[in-house]
């Protein structure tokens, strides 16, 4: 076995380097109109939030009901939903014998097929990862770790701790999927103890909303905002430094404060790999 190096030239040459990406916004702000923004038949809806009216009926991209699909196949949802990400990543060198080992991806791909099923999506948009969080707080209440050696009751404390491996070990196999990565959640304004406001991401736990900036190349809000001249417009604020305090990280580079409300475009500007940064400097 020889160590595989890319080399600079051919590692130019390369333009199908996936993007992995976080939308975040308020409720009702426009964040799974997104995924109309992209090429329909090449991007998988995954469904977490048995809700697809936003993207209207004339929208003809493929949608996966991970909670309809786990009722007939008689599973936790949160189940199915490792099971999907398992399926659509590969297995994990490093896991021997867990959830992403090859003996559990070989299980899966004996009930959901090969690989080629899903080899025709270059995207994934995932919605939502706040529900995914709330269907893996209450799988993980249902697990031992989230009961007292001594007493036999409710630990919460085992339940969190679980829920925060759970839910990272998800967002890095997702993370590992070669294809483009949309995860969407809701982002809502909270008030600390000296009354400050601030926006945070709604996700149950706090381990997964503080770690997933680091685990994405690409974090985006999107937001309503006043021009000058009081017009409205909705645009994703794209960098960390921004004077609203939105979370946001643009990894490539490529984009600018602000972008305009078209996820298919602010895509294709990044693959383009123009680097703007660099350029001011």
């Amino acid at each position: 076995m020889s160590l595989r190096i890319i080399k600079a030239d051919e590692r130019l040459k390369r333009t199908s380097d996936c993007v992995k990406a976080v939308v975040f916004g308020p409720a009702g702000v426009g964040k799974t109109y997104q995924a109309r923004t992209l090429d329909a038949k090449s991007t998988l809806f995954v469904d977490l939030e048995a809700g697809t009216l936003a993207l209207g009926k004339d929208w003809k991209g493929d949608c996966l009901d991970i909670r309809g699909t786990s009722n007939e196949m008689g599973a936790h949802p949160w189940e199915l939903a490792k099971a999907i990400a398992l399926w659509l990543g590969g297995p994990d060198p490093a896991d021997a014998n867990g959830s992403y080992s090859k003996s559990a991806y070989e299980s899966v791909v004996k009930a959901f097929g090969p690989a080629s099923g899903h080899e025709q999506y270059e995207t994934l948009f995932v919605d939502s990862i706040t529900v995914a969080s709330r269907m893996c707080f209450a799988w993980c209440q249902q697990q031992p770790e989230a009961f007292s050696d001594k007493t036999g009751k409710p630990d919460t404390r085992g339940a969190y701790g679980l829920l925060g491996r759970e839910m990272i070990r998800w967002v890095t196999q997702l993370q590992h999927c070669h294809k483009n990565v949309v995860l969407v959640g809701i982002l809502e304004q909270q008030e600390d103890e000296l009354k400050r406001k601030y926006w945070d991401v709604q996700i149950e736990g706090s381990k997964t909303g503080r770690e997933l900036p680091g685990i994405f190349d690409l974090v985006l809000t999107l937001q309503n905002f006043e021009a000058e001249d009081k017009s409205q417009y909705r645009a994703f604020v794209c960098h960390q430094q921004n004077p609203w305090g939105y979370p946001a990280k643009d990894r490539s580079g490529t984009l600018e404060l602000q972008e305009p409300a078209d996820l298919g475009k602010v895509l294709a500007k990044i693959r383009a790999g123009k680097r703007i940064d660099t350029a001011k400097h």
